[in-house]
């Protein structure tokens, strides 16, 4: 087996999408071009300083392939957690190392109707899916495509005005965003992912859905789309927990 090739990231830009999530936008040292398959994950690699370890952490990247050496991620500030609080402290200029892209968290092709789930930062690979989609008319002509992104509070809905515009751009993409604890300033869907998702798939059988989120979520969202008849082979997910 090839050993993997090791790269570095530059940190080129960071977003404070809440209180404790980032979106970090990165670009590769050593290629001019960094290639990959919308959907998919690097592994980030760093030393642990206080027991001199080396830690590996997988993220899903947030961003479509583009003519050049970038790419994004999303990721959430865990309290205790040594990954997520190095790459949230990482200053402009900083780097780390990685290898990939790996995983076959990807669309389908040909593609169908499809309805693309997340929760919290599951966001990710989904904003890299659409953006890449939507780059060329013909990778989404003849099909409908919804987004179902659920959160507790309306501050945790990542990307809300991107996705908005998107859906103004293209009338055969529906942004549906749904909390389970929202105050009294929101005035969108209220409930569970899994509620607006029946509703989209109910009477059809001949779609594809894409999932990402923690492991409660994708289970609930997978388990009742196969009790509706969906062939498992149409639930593509990838869990993170």
């Amino acid at each position: 087996m090839a050993e993997r090739q090791i790269l570095t990231a530059r940190l080129r830009r960071t977003v404070d999408l809440s209180e404790r999530t980032k979106h970090l936008e990165f670009e590769v040292e050593e290629k001019p071009r960094f290639d990959f398959i919308a959907g998919q994950f690097i592994s980030m690699k760093a030393i642990r300083l206080s027991d001199q370890r080396e830690i590996t952490r997988a993220y899903s990247i947030a961003s479509p392939p583009r003519d050049d050496n970038t790419f994004d991620l999303c990721l959430n500030r865990v309290e205790e957690g040594f990954f997520s609080n190095h790459l949230c402290d990482l200053p402009v200029g900083g780097e780390v190392k990685f290898h990939g892209p790996h995983g076959y968290f990807l669309l389908k092709n040909p593609l169908r109707d499809s309805i693309l789930i997340a929760t919290g930062t599951g966001i990710a690979p989904m904003r890299g899916m659409l953006e890449w989609l939507f780059r060329d008319d013909a990778r989404h002509a003849g099909r409908q495509l919804w987004l179902v992104f659920g959160s507790r509070f309306q501050r945790d809905i990542y990307y809300h005005d991107e996705f908005e515009q998107m859906a103004r751009e293209h009338p055969n993409f529906h942004y549906i965003a749904t909390l389970s604890r929202g105050g009294e300033e929101w005035k969108g869907l209220r409930g569970y992912v899994q509620e607006q998702v029946r509703e989209i798939a109910r009477g059809r059988t001949d779609m594809d859905a894409y999932i990402c989120g923690l492991e409660k979520m994708v289970t609930a969202n997978r388990t009742m789309l196969l009790e509706m008849g969906w062939d498992k082979k149409s639930v593509v997910f990838e869990r993170f927990d």
